[in-house]
């Protein structure tokens, strides 16, 4: 099964991707970057007669490749106290994916799974990012997902993220556990 990584930014190399790849280090087996695909945003269609109608994108084939894997990590920097569109996106799509025949089971799927966030920000992160990772909190819940951990970290222009000594230490921690646990549930310390 193995690890997913789901990428919500949308740049190339930046600070998130770099304390994520870190983290992730020699074990992730399929990384989802989000801002390579199209995804339509939602059309709220629950309380309507027709429903959610099929939509012609990519959202479904990534919704697959998720759902493959045991452990998922959520890395997205921080916008404006919150994820960003991409990845926010990417989740409102799920009360579609609920809906759809071929996923009923999806909210079972999820429980059998571990999550993690990796969020980096510039602005106070370690206090300002707490809403985002409660946002996670809160999505995990509906879903069932269980929530294992997360890294918060600080950079704004680009290898910013190199300077916060903690956000790299909690990066190697929780590769040491994901590699040593590939089969339990890691802990890392939360910040």
């Amino acid at each position: 099964m193995g690890i997913a990584v789901i990428y919500g930014g949308n740049r190339s190399n930046g600070n998130t991707e770099i304390l994520t790849e870190r983290a992730i280090k020699d074990l992730a087996d399929d990384k989802i970057y989000l801002k390579d695909y199209t995804i339509q945003a939602i059309e709220d269609m629950r309380h309507s007669e027709e429903g959610f109608q099929e939509v012609n994108d990519d959202f479904k084939a990534l919704i697959d490749r998720m759902l493959a894997h045991d452990t998922l990590v959520f890395s997205t920097p921080i916008y404006w106290y919150s994820m960003t569109g991409t990845m926010k996106n990417f989740i409102d799509r799920w009360s579609q994916i609920m809906r759809d025949p071929g996923y009923l089971d999806f909210k079972n799927q999820m429980s059998a799974k571990r999550g993690y966030v990796i969020t980096v920000g510039g602005d106070d992160p370690y206090i300002k990012g707490l809403p985002l990772i409660q946002q996670f909190q809160h999505i995990f819940d509906f879903v069932t997902l269980p929530f294992v951990g997360y890294i918060l970290g600080k950079g704004n222009k680009p290898g910013e993220i190199y300077q916060d000594a903690q956000a790299i230490f909690a990066a190697v921690e929780l590769q040491k556990n994901l590699k040593a646990g590939q089969g339990g549930s890691p802990r890392i310390p939360r910040q």
